[in-house]
Formats: C-alpha cells, structure tokens, sequence
C-alpha cells in the first residue's frame, strides 16, 4: 500500500481524498487554515478538513508555504502527494519531499484553461468540451508533464458547480488508476505542449455584472460560468439580484427591461431575451423564475 499525502481544500476535493483513503495508507492531509464565513464571520473550516477529520486522517493547515515542507516532511516517508484545488503555490523544496513527488488533479485538458478558474472560464467561452487532467507539478502554473487525461462534453446548461461536481468524481477515478502505475514506472509522464495554451485567470469583480448591452449567448454563458457562486448580477427594478440559472427565451423584451411571458420573468438583452430560471434576490434564498414573479407586484420592469 502506497504512502501518500494529500493537499486540497474545497468540496471538489473530496471525491479524490475519499478515493485516497479507502486504497491507500493517507499520512497526511495538508489544507488551507479556517476562514471567516457568512453574515456573522465566523470562523469556518474548509471541506477537506472536515472529511479529514472524519475519516480520521491527520490533518494539517499550514498558514505560509513554508510550512507546507515542514508538514510534509513531519509525516515521514512518502511515496507522492496528490494535489486537488488546494489554492497555493507549491515551492519547489516542497516538491521535492515525497520519492515521487506530487501529482495534481487539474479540471480542464491541458494546456487549454492553465490557472485559478477553469471550469468557469470553459463555460463563460462556450466550451462545447472539458475534463480532467492528472499532471506531475513542477516550478510552473499547471506546466508540468501529463500522466493521463480524459474528456467529457458540456451539457447545454450545465452549470460552473455542476460541472465541478462531476469532474470532481471522474477526476477521483482517474486518479486512483493512475497512482500505482506511476509509482510502478509504467505511467510516464509527457511533456506538455503550448499549442492551445489558454489561461484561466481568477474571477473578477467586474466580470460578474451581466451585460445589458451584451448577446445573449454570451451572458447566459457568463451565468453558468458563474453560479453558483461568486453569481452573476443583475439590477432588477433597482435591486442586485444574483442570476444562478437562465436560458435563451423567445420572448423579446425591450433590451433593459423584464417581462413575464408565459409564468416566467423574460430579460431584455440587445439581441433577444433570456429567461431567469434561477435568482437570488437580495437578503432571500434561491428561488425559481416563477415563485420570483408571485411575490412582484407587476409583470415587466426595468433591469441595468
């Protein structure tokens, strides 16, 4: 049984960590520190915390990168390190201590979607295809050679958390079949090609303000890529409201006004309308188009 120690910190990084610990020895679980969290900032611990404390692995949150060597190194002997979403760069002194070093799980097909937000950048693009890469890390941003990848096609209207979900588990899978034979030495790692190369930059604030003046595949793209969090905004009758899900409508309001049309609230953009599948209006919870439209008082009203 492999020895191995494991970096992550989000939700989709469970499904491999899981996966870890039923075929391996899990020495250590290496994740970010508790942040503060929702309206009162309390302090929250991240998902990979969790599930390590529930599957009783060591867990350990280093606040600096240095700190990261000196966790892995306290461990003891290591055969490799699996890497899923831990949102730190990783030093090369710290690369260095596992015998194999470290592999890491990416969600796009490398070279194309290299960085911090892959999956939203492949649907704010319009991606018609995605999936899962397992690499061995070096000094680079998601440069390193490729032990195996795999594929899948976007549905429609797959979301950015849908679509983490899923690559999440085929990631997991892919992983466990991949470790022993790298260890083995019949899984070579192959050096990456630049052609194709796309960097997928993080999110920024404006980036998630919907575009009234925008095409409406676009936007609703920009929906997906973005929900369910951070969302996508959109002023509705003066109030912020996060869209989570929309789609094309035939329906075509006035570009910067709403509609209802047929039970569902319709938005004008400046080529046709998309219907609002999913809002969050501010300070309530999810809520579906339809139930949205039973608490206005009007049916048409003005969106920016």
């Amino acid at each position: 049984m492999s020895r191995v120690a494991f970096l992550g910190t989000p939700e989709a990084a469970l499904p491999t960590l899981r996966s870890l610990a039923a075929d391996h020895d899990v020495a250590v679980v290496i994740t970010q520190p508790d942040r503060e969290k929702g309206r009162g900032r309390a302090m929250s611990p991240p998902p990979v915390k969790l599930e390590g404390d529930r599957l009783g692995l060591p867990v350990v949150q280093p606040s600096s990168t240095g700190e990261v060597k000196e966790a892995l190194e306290s461990a003891g002997n290591l055969d490799v390190a699996v890497v899923v979403a831990y949102g730190r760069i990783l030093k090369p002194d710290a690369l260095a201590v596992p015998a194999a070093g470290m592999v890491n799980l990416h969600f796009s097909l490398l070279p194309r979607w290299r960085g911090a937000a892959p999956v939203s950048r492949a649907l704010m693009a319009g991606d018609p295809m995605t999936g899962v890469t397992i690499f061995r890390l070096d000094e680079g941003l998601d440069t390193g050679p490729v032990l195996t990848a795999q594929a899948v096609d976007i549905d429609d209207e797959e979301t950015a958390g849908d679509l983490t979900s899923r690559l999440a588990a085929l990631g997991a899978r892919l992983m466990t079949g991949a470790i022993p034979p790298y260890l083995d030495g019949g899984l070579e790692p192959v050096p990456q090609s630049d052609e194709g190369l796309v960097y997928a930059s993080k999110i920024e604030p404006q980036e998630r303000v919907i575009k009234v003046s925008g095409s409406r595949v676009e936007e609703v793209n920009r929906i997906r890529g973005l929900s369910p969090e951070p969302g996508a905004s959109l002023i509705i009758d003066g109030e912020t409201h996060q869209v989570l899900q929309a789609r094309l409508h035939e329906a075509v309001p006035e570009p910067g006004r709403w509609m209802e049309f047929g039970g569902v609230p319709v938005a004008g953009l400046a080529d046709g309308g998309v219907q609002l599948v999913t809002l969050l209006p501010p300070g309530k919870r999810p809520m579906s188009g339809e139930s949205w439209l039973r608490g206005r008082r009007r049916d048409r009203g003005s969106i920016a």
